[in-house]
């Protein structure tokens, strides 16, 4: 992989929320002063464990919470220095953003090209066009499937459409909810080698919600990991791959015999050295 964009700290933000704090049907509280952000052309991983926060503080950004009685109560998100906190979805679509959910939610009894019509809504048929052959392109196994019910494809082939859906719209940030989710070892580096052309050949922006730190890790440029609700760890992913809590918790690489004991994550839970 060719080395990531460099980008000066004054460069202008892709993405950015501050302090978010989100509730989930006016009492349940998901997600407490979180805070992120995305430079364009940077790959940013979002990390932790089934229900820290991830997907939550995703689906904020992407302006679909109100479809699980969600709501933003406190704080703000910018895509390219204009505030979308408030955006419906189709309007931060229409601005740049578009969001892969998790589990993919194809429509099942379409065809894939069809899939991928469906994510051009707003292009004109020329540019359908050229979206249409840059996904054939990027996943070269799609071609001969085009016109198979999307629902009888494998898991893998399923993900590659829901990514070429999004692209379709000729995105300029793509949020990816937990790409890799069930899916075979070989199926997920074929996907995440696609997100990185992504980020080398076209410039886009990706914000990449993940349990699999490592795999995230290996192709992030910045990294936030969050539990509870809370962001407790950011930083290059040079350095959370350097972090031992990052090593034996996320990556379950032990210093010592090479295995996470229950012990360990006992004493860990004690020490949680970046919360002191």
């Amino acid at each position: 992989m060719s080395a990531p964009p460099v980008h000066s700290n004054s460069a202008p933000l892709a993405l950015a929320a501050h302090n978010l704090q989100i509730v989930y049907g006016g009492a349940i509280e998901a997600v407490r002063d979180v805070s992120l952000e995305v430079r364009p052309g940077q790959i940013v991983a979002l990390l932790g464990s089934n229900g820290a926060g991830k997907s939550t503080v995703l689906k904020a950004i992407s302006g679909v919470l109100d479809a699980e009685d969600g709501k933003i109560e406190k704080g703000s998100v910018q895509l390219f220095g204009e505030a979308i906190e408030r955006a419906p979805a189709p309007q931060i679509v229409r601005r740049g953003m578009v969001q892969v959910p998790e589990g993919r939610r194809l429509f099942a009894t379409l065809t894939v090209e069809e899939n991928l019509v469906a994510g051009a809504h707003l292009q004109s048929a020329a540019r359908m066009a050229q979206a249409r052959d840059e996904v054939f392109a990027l996943f070269p196994r799609l071609v001969d499937k085009r016109r198979q019910i999307a629902g009888y494809l494998s898991g893998g082939e399923q993900q590659m459409v829901a990514i070429g859906r999004a692209l379709m719209s000729q995105p300029k940030v793509l949020a990816l909810d937990e790409p890799s989710l069930g899916l075979a070892p070989l199926i997920v580096t074929e996907i995440f080698s696609a997100i990185c052309r992504l980020r080398e050949t076209a410039g886009l922006t990706i914000l990449l919600v993940e349990q699999n730190a490592s795999r995230a890790l290996a192709i992030a440029d910045y990294a936030y990991i969050m539990e509870n609700g809370r962001v407790v760890l950011d930083g290059s992913s040079e350095q959370l791959r350097r972090n031992q809590d990052v090593r034996e918790f996320y990556l379950g690489l032990s210093s010592q015999a090479g295995h996470t004991h229950m012990k360990d994550v006992k004493h860990y839970k004690r020490r949680k050295r970046w919360l002191s």
